[in-house]
């Protein structure tokens, strides 16, 4: 596992924290219900528009040797952030070129094992700051805020970044996930302060 140099911020030549946001000094803790129970058996299931379905058990991400450490700062559409914090993981990107993507597929949702989705086009899945992360300030993530395995994103609100991930599916057609269907914007982007859809 290497630790990388921390990206630099999606907007560099902006302040740390998009308008509207706020500085705590601990991450709540938030979600749509009650924490699930952690499978002793999880895997992390790959299909959908895919030639070959794959699953990988968190060894096997763990292992990969794009495994890193990296500071993603974390921004809820509630209006509070926490920045620099230090997340152990592998960028989406690097766990797509692993499965054989077919051209038609344009979207990815991720599934969570308490049945919640949300989506993300498959272009901005490739973007450097998408994560799916199993470690926060070096050890294992709590299961209040989504571990074992959990989605990080830097330039979305935090409700596009599924915890307790249970599954990543390719898509060709759009579909909303959990709270875009309740009125939450699908865009996200903290920065234009998108939290809510027109």
């Amino acid at each position: 596992m290497s630790s990388e140099n921390p990206d630099p911020s999606p907007n560099p030549s902006r302040e740390k924290l998009p308008p509207g946001q706020r500085e705590v000094d601990e991450l709540p803790a938030v979600s749509k219900g009650e924490v699930p129970e952690w499978p002793p058996d999880w895997t992390l299931k790959v299909y959908g528009s895919v030639e070959e379905e794959k699953s990988f058990d968190l060894s096997r991400l763990k292992a990969m040797p794009e495994s890193s450490k990296r500071k993603l700062d974390f921004h809820c559409v509630e209006g509070w952030s926490k920045t620099d914090l230090e997340w152990t993981g592998i960028k989406v990107r690097d766990l797509l070129e692993r499965v054989e993507v077919k051209e038609e597929a344009k979207y990815v949702i991720f599934h969570a094992l308490d049945g919640y989705t949300t989506d993300l086009p498959i272009e901005t899945c490739k973007g450097k700051d998408v994560s799916i992360v199993w470690e926060l300030e070096g050890v294992e993530i709590p299961p209040r805020h989504g571990g074992k395995v959990r989605v990080v994103i830097e330039s979305k609100y935090a409700y596009k970044g599924a915890k307790w991930l249970s599954g990543i599916e390719l898509i060709e057609e759009h579909e909303k996930g959990y709270w875009e269907k309740k009125g939450y914007s699908d865009s996200a982007d903290p920065w234009k302060e998108e939290r809510y859809s027109d």
